[in-house]
């Protein structure tokens, strides 16, 4: 026995090392596969949009802040002021998310046809209600509808928030398809602005393919600024100015706009071009009207927003776009140049 201790203490001991050189191995195995999970670096932002979420809180809005997380995405809420009420919890989540949340009046109305004290009261219920529940008072606005007037933007002036209109609508209002929500926002453009809905699935379904759209563009989402209402980077900078580019060198073709189509609140105007099959439109749009959708063709904007480059796009010599009239009911746009090439 004196002769087999001695053994079994020196195998104890070279057991004991060994497991901890395993263990050790182990952990920087473990180490090593943490880093090789995240990123090299981050996303490259040569612009920012804004994405916005309409009508919440609602009972779906924790599904929509799931996926928005998910998917890496940091967007504006324009929330009702009696679903807030209704939902403070809904609403404080919107924030721990790391959203921006804004105002979309009380409960939804018409408010053009309001008087000045009604407008006043409404989206300043709206405002302590979203105050209260989150500890920050909204910057931003939108009407519901995309109803707009002077008086009603003069009294969210006085309330210290910035109108917000959009300028792409998904259309997931509309029983617009997945595909055909992230086709949609696959028109946005840096600095724009795309009208989406909370407690839509299919809204929620299209977000991973609306970001992977953004991020091959060197896109990504952001803040709308108060100051300009554009989406700038979500600390709040703003990106290299984009302007729209001149019409290129060429000869000249002729574009012919008719409004086959008009409602209450917004109205289609279709342009054909002739004399070429490639060419440059510029329109010019009357504010407060903004342009929601556009289809056939690549569209740019300068830094107003109210004046619109069109390019072909292979897809035919006819292109739309939907205008809101936003309370300017009479205006209609304005052919200025086409030209080929």
């Amino acid at each position: 026995m004196s002769r087999l201790f001695p053994r079994t203490a020196l195998w104890s001991r070279r057991l004991r090392a060994a497991l901890a050189v395993l263990a050790t191995a182990v952990a920087m195995c473990g180490v090593v596969l943490a880093a090789t999970s995240t990123p090299s670096s981050a996303a490259t932002c040569n612009g920012y949009v804004g994405l916005t979420f309409d009508d919440g809180p609602t009972g779906s809005t924790s599904s929509l802040l799931n996926v928005l997380r998910t998917n890496g995405v940091r967007a504006t809420m324009f929330n009702v002021g009696q679903n807030v009420q209704n939902n403070r919890s809904a609403a404080q989540a919107q924030v721990a998310a790391g959203m921006w949340v804004a105002n979309h009046s009380w409960n939804h109305a018409h408010m053009t046809s309001m008087s000045q004290s009604q407008m006043q009261s409404d989206l300043s219920q709206t405002s302590s209600a979203i105050q209260s529940a989150t500890g920050s008072r909204p910057t931003l606005f939108r009407p519901p509808y995309g109803e707009t007037n002077s008086t009603l933007q003069s009294v969210a002036s006085s309330l210290g928030m910035r109108q917000v209109i959009w300028d792409v609508d998904s259309q997931d209002w509309n029983g617009a398809s997945v595909s055909q929500i992230v086709a949609n926002a696959s028109r946005l453009q840096a600095g724009q602005v795309i009208l989406m809905h909370d407690g839509i699935q299919n809204t929620r379904d299209a977000i991973p393919q609306i970001m992977a759209n953004l991020t091959s563009r060197n896109l990504c989402p952001g803040m709308i600024s108060p100051s300009t209402g554009r989406a700038v980077a979500p600390d709040g900078s703003t990106p290299p100015p984009t302007t729209t580019t001149p019409p290129p060198a060429g000869g000249t073709c002729t574009a012919t706009a008719t409004t086959p189509n008009v409602w209450g609140d917004r109205y289609n105007t279709s342009v054909t071009v002739s004399g070429a099959s490639t060419w440059t439109v510029v329109v010019a749009i009357t504010s407060p009207q903004r342009v929601s959708t556009i289809w056939n063709g690549t569209a740019t904007w300068d830094s107003s927003g109210t004046v619109m480059t069109m390019r072909s796009n292979g897809s035919g010599n006819t292109f739309g776009f939907t205008t809101m009239t936003n309370g300017n009911s009479s205006a209609r746009p304005q052919i200025r140049s086409c030209t080929s090439g």
